[in-house]
């Protein structure tokens, strides 16, 4: 059984918090005490972004972290040694790597994950990397029990929500805006009506992204989610802290709300 699968099948109807964060924002030796500050603060999952130059699905804040950290030297094998020297005190937590194909393509997909599996790392979402174009992918996540995390959108149909789900592992994102990260409000009603039909093709738990900010959007959200995504309003957050101690006040400020939030349900 796979970490990811043994914490989102063990929480016995608690809500799962994903934090978001990107690796090496705001600075490169700050992001694994991030990492052990958001779960000692409730984070059931970590999803670690990996730096891209064109983060085409996110928003200005994590385009902005993105190309901060990428000129501060963090790239694809800094963010997994990150996970790894993670790893060192953690080894119950998931992690989650975001980001984009091009970046593992250029690595390799057998070097990629050879890696990530040696590092530590759970799962992998790949915006730009739908299950029609994953196959070789796959394959390769497949023989060392790591998980390809798929995006379902509010303007997905019905037809290819199925198939989505029949290739889903782990659990279901659903993102709940049509646009980039942090762009707008969300409309709750909407996203658990979504939420709920997703349920008509898989049993695997459903994450809601893209639009939380804070315990109230969170608590509206996880009416029918089995996890909450939030990244935009942290990484903002983080881009003024200037010391390990300012980054961990600042993430215990901002998790531990939520996580209080959400406990509550």
């Amino acid at each position: 059984m796979s970490r990811l699968h043994n914490k989102l099948s063990h929480l016995a109807g608690r809500k799962a918090l994903i934090p978001f964060i990107t690796a090496g924002h705001p600075n490169p030796d700050m992001t694994v005490a991030i990492m052990q500050q958001l779960v000692a603060d409730g984070a059931d999952v970590i999803e670690l972004g990996m730096p891209f130059s064109d983060p085409m699905a996110d928003g200005p804040v994590i385009q902005q972290a993105s190309e901060q950290a990428i000129a501060k030297g963090t790239g694809i094998k800094e963010t997994i040694a990150m996970v790894k020297q993670f790893r060192q005190q953690d080894q119950t937590t998931p992690v989650v790597l975001m980001g984009y194909l091009n970046p593992v393509e250029c690595m390799g997909y057998s070097q990629f994950v050879e890696k990530a599996h040696e590092a530590g790392v759970d799962a992998l979402l790949l915006v730009d990397s739908p299950p029609e174009e994953s196959t070789d992918l796959l394959a390769q996540l497949q023989q060392v029990d790591m998980e390809q995390i798929f995006l379902i959108a509010p303007t997905t149909t019905d037809e290819r929500k199925q198939m989505i789900c029949e290739h889903a592992k782990g659990f279901v994102y659903y993102v709940a805006l049509k646009g980039v990260t942090g762009s707008a409000d969300l409309d709750s009603q909407a996203v658990n009506k979504d939420v709920s039909s997703i349920r008509n093709f898989t049993n695997l738990p459903v994450a809601v992204g893209f639009g939380v900010k804070d315990a109230d959007s969170a608590v509206a959200v996880a009416e029918q989610a089995d996890a909450v995504v939030i990244g935009s309003a942290l990484v903002s957050l983080l881009n003024d802290c200037d010391s390990v101690a300012a980054a961990q006040t600042a993430v215990s400020k901002f998790i531990k709300p939520i996580r209080t939030a959400l406990n509550s349900l």
